[in-house]
């Protein structure tokens, strides 16, 4: 039997999502994607696709029970599970919609409703706009908080969600995330960075296939602080996090000024670096991958990675949205599950 399709959500059907889809289905042989199944709109991805001069795209609409099977019918048709949800309106590219929530949402869950039936290996999402769902009564600030819910609804687990910036010479993870800056030394507490580095250790091993990752943590202010002369939150709250890390076994260093952190030779040093803010981690990893970054949710009972960018309003419909990303995340997502059920059946 073909192993389980990741499950693709289709983002805001407004942004480059569907295009990216089919992109990346396309691409399949050439680039040895792993196979997936689209949950969404089949309508919406056809006609994006040939907007986009993809040509007619071959699609199989499926239900619920065939997704097992969607791995072989991968190898010549996109298989499509449909969600509802369009609020009667068809998605214009470029035009995003606030009637068009309840298929971006109806996706997400569907796709990790999935998982947890056992019928899809992990799940994959396009972009969301938050501002749209902001618009239509969504009540989380995004993607990964909402994940961090329904993996209490369905595995009935209390995750603490962590995101993580991926690329081939780096890994990122910011401890606060999207919250205004001016909050963030309030916001951080030696039990958020505890917890948040204990999930990216456990998940590096777990999933990655790290045996003792070593990790950089960031200090907060300009110079790690600098003694205290420049902010005393490294004092106070950075390094009696550190020092209890380090005593339950956890290989981490800092805090490092961040202006020093993330030149190639510093890079060699460290497994993952963890940042104080959403633009401390941000900034480097799209520096240095900005196409081929994969945003990643760890701590989950499930794989959840995304492409590394937004919905691209502006180009969508155009043809000129790059799927390097989104072909990552992909591949990320199956190598993830491959070491996780490696890993499982060793211990068995």
């Amino acid at each position: 039997m073909a192993a389980l399709p990741l499950a693709l959500t289709i983002g805001d059907p407004a942004g480059i999502g569907p295009e990216l889809a089919a992109m990346a289905f396309l691409a399949r042989k050439q680039q040895e994607i792993p196979p997936f199944v689209l949950v969404g709109d089949a309508a919406i991805v056809a006609r994006r696709a040939t907007a986009s001069g993809l040509g007619k795209l071959p699609l199989k609409l499926i239900d619920p029970n065939e997704t097992a099977n969607a791995a072989n019918i991968f190898t010549e048709e996109l298989p499509v599970l449909a969600v509802a949800g369009s609020g009667g309106r068809p998605a214009a590219a470029g035009k995003p919609d606030p009637a068009q929530a309840e298929l971006v949402t109806g996706s997400i869950e569907t796709s990790a409703n999935l998982v947890h039936a056992g019928k899809a290996a992990g799940v994959v999402t396009n972009p969301i706009s938050k501002e749209v769902l902001y618009a239509s009564g969504f009540r989380f600030p995004g993607h990964t908080e909402y994940l961090g819910q329904l993996a209490h609804d369905l595995w009935q687990v209390d995750a603490h969600p962590v995101m993580m910036l991926a690329g081939a010479d780096l890994r990122v993870v910011p401890v606060t995330i999207h919250i205004p800056l001016a909050s963030v030394p309030a916001a951080l507490t030696q039990e958020l960075i505890v917890t948040t580095v204990r999930t990216l250790s456990r998940d590096l091993e777990k999933r990655f296939g790290i045996s003792r990752p070593r990790i950089a943590i960031a200090g907060l202010n300009p110079h790690a602080g600098e003694g205290g002369s420049i902010g005393k939150e490294e004092i106070a709250t950075i390094v009696p996090a550190i020092e209890l890390l380090r005593r339950i076994g956890i290989d981490v260093t800092g805090p490092l000024p961040a202006d020093t952190m993330f030149h190639a030779r510093a890079r060699e040093a460290y497994d993952a670096a963890v940042c104080m803010y959403h633009d401390q981690a941000l900034i480097p990893i799209k520096t240095i991958a900005f196409d081929t970054g994969v945003n990643v949710t760890l701590g989950l009972p499930f794989v959840r990675t995304s492409p590394d960018h937004g919905t691209a309003f502006d180009i969508a419909g155009t043809g000129r949205a790059n799927p390097s990303s989104l072909i990552e995340a992909l591949k990320m997502a199956a190598a993830m599950v491959a070491r996780e059920q490696a890993l499982a059946a060793s211990a068995a």
